[in-house]
């Protein structure tokens, strides 16, 4: 056999995030699959932390092992940001908006789907990106306390819940520019449109 070692590039930062919503049919709240024009960035963020939801099942014949059945059923994003938009996060919240910029808030309604975007750096220049396509936000923060005689940040948590987005039961979709598959695709290419397939990917790049 032939010793093959590896070094793959480690964790630095997390980067950008980014989100865009989607647009429903008319009179619904569906998860449609089609994406407003314009992709929110923001330059905000302090760290990721990502959750799987789903069980591990064993699946037991003729008295052995015979296999394990693992399933993903959603993925929580717990993100920790400095700011945040009040407007969309109005949005995501599903409150109401007046036309004088009252936000009425605690009313039933629904949340809107979105679709969340995430950049990893790695060390080396490396990068990873993700997009989850089919997000909703299930929490948030808004925690505040005095200002003292230095300054303290005062940072808020947003929690999104992706979940399956095509028949495949697919999550996230992801680059990583340290596999030899990686094709130069910028940050800016990549987020300019939710990926949701191989064919976006591929116009993205400008090959189709």
């Amino acid at each position: 056999m032939v010793r093959t070692e590896k070094r793959p590039p480690i964790k630095e930062s997390v980067g950008n995030m980014c989100y865009c919503f989607d647009t429903p049919a008319e009179d619904s709240n569906d998860y449609a699959g089609n994406y407003e024009t314009n992709v929110t960035y923001l330059k905000t963020v302090k760290s990721v932390k990502k959750t799987e939801n789903g069980d591990s099942t064993t699946v037991y014949a003729s008295g052995t092992d015979y296999d394990t059945v693992n399933a993903v059923s959603s993925i929580d994003v717990e993100v920790e940001v400095v700011a945040f938009p009040a407007e969309d996060l109005a949005k995501m919240r599903g409150d109401t908006v007046t036309e004088s910029g009252l936000i009425q808030r605690g009313a039933p309604g629904d949340r809107p789907f979105f679709a969340f975007g995430k950049v990893v750096k790695l060390k080396g220049g490396k990068v990873r990106y993700e997009w989850y396509p089919k997000c909703r936000l299930t929490a948030n923060t808004d925690d505040t306390s005095t200002k003292e005689e230095s300054f303290s940040e005062q940072n808020d948590t947003v929690t999104i819940r992706a979940y399956p987005f095509d028949d495949n039961g697919n999550i996230v979709n992801e680059i990583d520019s340290s596999m030899k598959s990686f094709t130069g695709l910028t940050e800016d290419k990549f987020f300019s449109t939710v990926i949701l397939t191989d064919a976006d990917l591929k116009k993205a790049l400008g090959l189709s």
